[in-house]
């Protein structure tokens, strides 16, 4: 009898996208869907950007270079030079997205078995990452009631083993939102020289920061060789469907090594290449009315949110998501019957149920993770539903 890999058993279902059969049918019903599960910005993407695209003027498709077009990568050294970090084109590979990019990182710089720690909650493709290139998740808690601040120095030392290699951060962080101070990635930095590991810098929401400043990897100084750092410009410019990522270090043997990946797959999307090129030339002002459209987003949810009985959320510091702790017995089965069974006035909303961003069985069970991509409007009507909604959940725990 066929059957497929222990990887393809082991690989987890988005918990993004998994409940979307759900929502296609809640829809054929008639039903609105606000769509809060999933990091797609409804902001348009910048015309200049599409119109670089159209008025491309080609005549045969070629492949780029496995690192991309040298003219992108140049004009890439601009762009993170506007963010005091000093690159050359020559520490840049061009990624099919920023999950590529992840991917050059757990494959060039780890071998099956070994363990990479990361603070949990999580991005949850970091779980599939990382059974796709045979690695194991070593998770440290963060918590819900300290905002999801980085564990105490003392909880990496415990988790560190011999098969340890890198720690992975997400900042500001998807899913919690959660802005990691200087003093945060100094911390990571003494780590990651002591013990001789790699940090793995997700910094795709770099731009979208509200209270405080953002401290890249890159900023870390005496850590050069350590730092690998893995960029998007999916959520910055609003161009999910580009897939166009980075992936960017000054360890020129870890480079060389994400190179020969690079060359197994060709290329990154050319065209996409030419909107992210286009992207750099945008005005230096570009993001100050984009923040200022997600930090009234944010703080319209986090405060219907938190008058909503029995539901916490605290407040995030960056990124455009917020976890939320609910009065419900099972996330997965809480955000399933809402698209399922329940409606009001005619809409429900779907929300990605947390217990996908953790690597512990049972964490989360009791959380969701909202994404705040929609207008204000949208967002009020979507807490409209979700009080109404706990009122009636049979699930509720306050009601026990």
């Amino acid at each position: 009898m066929l059957q497929i890999s222990h990887r393809g058993q082991q690989m987890p279902a988005s918990p993004i996208r998994k409940l979307v059969p759900y929502a296609d049918a809640a829809k054929k019903k008639g039903t609105t869907v606000y769509h809060l599960n999933i990091g797609q910005p409804d902001i348009e993407t910048p015309q200049a950007c599409l119109d670089a695209v159209k008025n491309c003027n080609i005549h045969v498709l070629e492949y780029s270079h496995s690192a991309g077009n040298e003219s992108y990568r140049k004009k890439l050294v601009k762009y993170y030079a506007k963010n005091n970090i000093a690159i050359t084109a020559e520490d840049i590979i061009i990624s099919t997205g920023g999950s590529e990019a992840i991917l050059f990182g757990f494959m060039a710089c780890l071998d099956a078995g070994d363990e990479v720690i990361i603070p949990e909650p999580f991005y949850a493709n970091y779980n599939g990452f990382a059974i796709e290139a045979g690695v194991k998740v070593v998770p440290i808690g963060s918590t819900i009631e300290t905002g999801f601040a980085l564990p105490p120095i003392a909880d990496f030392e415990k988790a560190i083993t011999a098969k340890t290699k890198a720690i992975v951060v997400c900042n500001p962080n998807n899913p919690t939102g959660y802005l990691y101070s200087a003093a945060e990635m100094e911390t990571l930095k003494e780590i990651v020289i002591k013990h001789d590991l790699f940090l793995f810098a997700d910094e795709a929401y770099r731009e979208f920061c509200y209270e405080g400043t953002h401290t890249s990897a890159m900023h870390l100084k005496g850590a050069e060789q350590h730092v690998i750092l893995m960029d998007t410009i999916s959520k910055r410019y609003s161009a999910c469907g580009g897939r166009i990522g980075a992936f960017i270090t000054k360890n020129k043997t870890v480079l060389n090594a994400a190179m020969k990946f690079a060359q197994a797959r060709l290329s990154p999307p050319f065209y996409a290449q030419v909107l992210g090129e286009a992207a750099v030339d945008l005005p230096d002002n570009y993001f100050d009315t984009t923040k200022a459209q997600y930090k009234l987003r944010r703080d319209t949810l986090v405060k219907r949110l938190n008058n909503i009985p029995g539901v916490f959320c605290p407040n995030p510091g960056g990124a455009f998501y917020a976890m939320a702790s609910l009065p419900i017995d099972d996330c997965d089965k809480f955000c399933q019957w809402l698209l399922e069974s329940f409606t009001h006035e005619g809409a429900t909303l779907m929300l990605a149920p947390a217990t996908g961003f953790y690597s512990t069985p049972g964490f989360g069970k009791k959380e969701v993770r909202i994404a705040y991509v929609l207008n204000v409007d949208a967002i009020n009507k979507a807490m409209d539903c979700l009080e109404k909604a706990l009122e009636i959940y049979p699930g509720n725990t306050q009601k026990k």
